[in-house]
């Protein structure tokens, strides 16, 4: 179901083994992974990763002493908690239970977490675009008046309430 979910999200899901070939592509297919890339040592499994980083982000997700270069290699790395320490020392994300569904609702939860930052910084700036120019008294020759300071101290705390609330 995971990996499902990470391909219907756009996300490229590559299988990374050290397990030999026929084992691999019998658990690959089992899940519907369709890149496998086996029989892979713990340092051929870095710069595998090193090579997918010319395609784009690359996320890891490992739990083994192994898997801790790589861990560290990738733009991302995700250690599974019940792995071994010096993976959840490589990692940047580490996972309290040891399923792939948690893996990707992390992926999920900093989409949507880089998806508000944008909009407040969007909204942030907005507000001081137009703001900034009418408390300064740039459209007094129009007839607008410059702002109060209350005035403008009331704006700026509904600018801030906005942001905390859309957050």
């Amino acid at each position: 179901l995971a990996i499902s979910k990470m391909q219907e999200s756009g996300i490229e899901v590559v299988m990374l083994t050290g397990d030999n070939a026929t084992t691999a592509r019998v658990i690959a297919d089992e899940v519907h992974i369709r890149h496998v890339i086996s029989d892979v040592l713990p340092q051929g499994k870095h710069s595998v990763i090193k090579e997918l980083q010319k395609y784009g982000k690359v996320a890891m997700v490992g739990d083994g002493i192994n898997d801790a270069p790589s861990l560290t290699q990738a733009d991302i790395g995700i250690a599974i908690g019940a792995g071994s320490d010096i993976a959840i020392d490589s990692a940047d994300v580490i996972l309290s239970k040891s399923t792939l569904m948690d893996a990707f609702k992390a992926i999920q939860l900093s989409r949507q977490t880089l998806k508000n930052i944008k909009e407040n910084l969007f909204w942030a700036f907005f507000y001081n675009i137009v703001m900034i120019p009418i408390a300064a008294g740039c459209f007094s020759a129009i007839g607008l008046a410059k702002l109060r300071p209350w005035m403008g101290a009331a704006s700026m705390a509904l600018s801030s309430l906005c942001v905390v609330l859309n957050a």
